[in-house]
């Protein structure tokens, strides 16, 4: 049986087609491709995304930086020093975009004007830090990301 060169261009297509089909099913349908979404109630989240650029304003415009320094015993987030540290409440959250296990938040409790990220809880490599706190009735908001 002779094929033509026609019948042959049709069976390539239907040949390649079939391929990327499989490929595309199997890489969907897979376990180890995780498709989550970076938070878990992504549209609740959206709508305090405003609140979160209030934030982030105050702290430029009211000038608290924060600063982060890796050390050995971990991740020191330095508060300046012109502000009372007692005063300061709020949260620490580390996400690892690779992991979602990894992620965890911390409570902010200052007894000095830094906070000690402990070197256990943190793994080598990209990390996305926020820290959003309260001074004195006003929203702060810093976001950083870091290799560590």
């Amino acid at each position: 049986m002779k094929i033509n060169w026609g019948t042959a261009i049709v069976i390539t297509f239907l040949a390649f087609i079939s391929f990327i089909l499989f490929f595309v099913v199997s890489m969907s349908m897979d376990d180890r491709a995780n498709h989550d979404l970076v938070t878990e109630e992504y549209y609740k989240a959206e709508l305090g995304y405003q609140k979160e650029i209030d934030a982030e304003n105050n702290a430029t415009k009211n000038s608290v930086p924060l600063t982060i320094k890796k050390t050995t015993e971990g991740l020191v987030l330095k508060f300046p020093e012109a502000i009372d540290y007692t005063s300061i409440k709020g949260k620490v959250s580390l996400y690892r975009p690779s992991n979602k296990h990894l992620d965890f938040d911390l409570d902010l409790d200052l007894s000095e004007t830094y906070l000690l990220i402990p070197e256990k809880l943190l793994l080598a490599g990209r990390w996305n830090i926020k820290v959003f706190w309260n001074y004195e009735g006003e929203d702060y908001l810093f976001k950083e990301r870091i290799t560590y």
